[in-house]
């Protein structure tokens, strides 16, 4: 009976043992400071490898972080000296609209967001496209998410003149990097945004509207457009501003499908009622826009992963098999791990080599002539400038829902203003 005994506290010792070695062996053998992979576990930010933050996806039941993507391969870095036009970029849709974001104007701000990153680190991990709406307020010109062109304390940002400061520095920072933005347009002060990019020091870089071209014919190669410093793109929704302002109107050079809702609606990428349809060939740049009519962050990390890559492929043929060159998006570093970073490598992989991915691609390569045609789920490092991580970005299994009570204040608010007949 003892002998038994004694065999029993021994096998529970061994097995004791085993525990702590088993355990010791996991702890030593994760990885951490730096040299997480994505979608490897992490624990904090500085155990994933560069371009990579830790974070999760509780929507699609990953709840537990995990290293994603959070910086893009800028395409310019391993195949240069392309029409502009042959690239795709990533663009911020209302790229001012920050959470978080400091109240300048006093009261409560009532409206939605739509990113969670300040332009600055939009523009470093690879952003090349900010989507501005801007309204005359307070004697200048505002950022502001609002209804129907006017601007209120509750739906205002900041003055538009510091988001382009951050575009300046940028652009004075980065001598070969081009940006585009794209400005919904409620600005009705005369030569207001020729002023307002003037004072912002923009003007040095404004890409001539003369210039551009109008028949979908071919821009100029990325590389002149460096040389000759016209890295700054600007598009209006106003159509009377080319004449007078020399700011080119939208959609005399672009097509673009539906943006909200029937911009993600599977199978079907019909045109923007103001946009020519998706086939046209009068135009040489095609913006995919790809958000909900409603952004949810928690939602995000689910609709910037596989629905993306379908969404990408139906408005391809849907254009008549034409690579968007501008890939609107919400929250654009949430995924599920590789995002929109991975959707970005492959459209330019495609259409800039042949290849699967952007970082398969050779400089100087015969079309079609690959590194490695299978994509992976190995990240690239980011080429190009880097970024940093600032914002709701580190994510947890209570990442924000929806706050209901804010949606039935903006739909409350809207509905109350057409009641009483106040025109916004």
């Amino acid at each position: 009976m003892k002998k038994k005994k004694n065999t029993s506290s021994f096998l529970l010792l061994l097995l004791y043992i085993i525990i702590i070695l088993f355990t010791f062996f996991l702890t030593t053998s994760a990885c951490s400071n730096g040299d997480c992979q994505i979608l490897e576990s992490c624990s904090a930010a500085t155990d994933c490898a560069p371009g990579l933050y830790c974070g999760n996806c509780p929507e699609l039941g990953k709840t537990q972080p995990f290293c994603t993507r959070g910086q893009a391969i800028i395409p310019t870095a391993i195949v240069n000296g392309l029409p502009f036009n042959k690239y795709t970029w990533l663009v911020t849709h209302n790229a001012f609209s920050i959470v978080d974001a400091p109240l300048l104007t006093g009261p409560q701000r009532i409206t939605f967001y739509n990113q969670e990153d300040s332009v600055t680190n939009q523009l470093r991990n690879g952003v090349r496209g900010l989507m501005l709406d801007m309204y005359d307020f307070e004697n200048d010109i505002w950022l502001c998410h609002s209804f129907r062109g006017q601007c209120y304390n509750i739906t205002a940002f900041q003055p538009a003149i510091n988001t382009l400061r951050e575009v300046e520095a940028f652009l004075s920072s980065n001598p070969t990097e081009i940006v585009t933005i794209i400005i919904e347009d409620y600005v009705h002060t005369p030569k207001g945004l020729n002023k307002l990019f003037t004072d912002a020091g923009l003007d040095k870089y404004w890409f001539p509207v003369s210039q551009m071209p109008k028949k979908g014919e071919d821009w100029p190669t990325v590389t002149s457009m460096a040389e000759d410093n016209h890295r700054l793109l600007v598009f209006t929704s106003d159509s009377s501003k080319e004449a007078t302002e020399g700011i080119a109107y939208q959609w005399r050079y672009m097509v673009e499908n539906a943006p909200g809702d029937p911009g993600v609606q599977q199978g079907s990428c019909p045109n923007r009622k103001e946009s020519k349809p998706l086939t046209s060939k009068t135009a040489s740049l095609f913006l995919q826009n790809y958000f909900p009519t409603m952004p949810v962050q928690a939602e995000a990390c689910k609709e910037n992963s596989t629905p993306l890559m379908e969404m990408v492929g139906t408005c391809y043929k849907a254009a008549g098999n034409t690579m968007p060159n501008f890939l609107a998006v919400n929250f654009y570093m949430r995924s599920d791990g590789g995002g929109v970073f991975d959707a970005l490598d492959r459209m330019n992989g495609q259409t800039l080599c042949g290849c699967a991915s952007v970082a398969s691609c050779q400089a100087g390569a015969p079309f079609g002539t690959c590194r490695n045609n299978a994509v992976t789920n190995n990240s690239t490092s980011p080429r190009g400038p880097s970024g940093s991580f600032s914002g709701s970005v580190q994510m947890t299994s209570s990442a924000s829902r929806i706050d209901f009570t804010s949606l039935l204040a903006v739909y409350g608010l809207y509905f109350l203003m057409n009641m009483v007949g106040i025109l916004l």
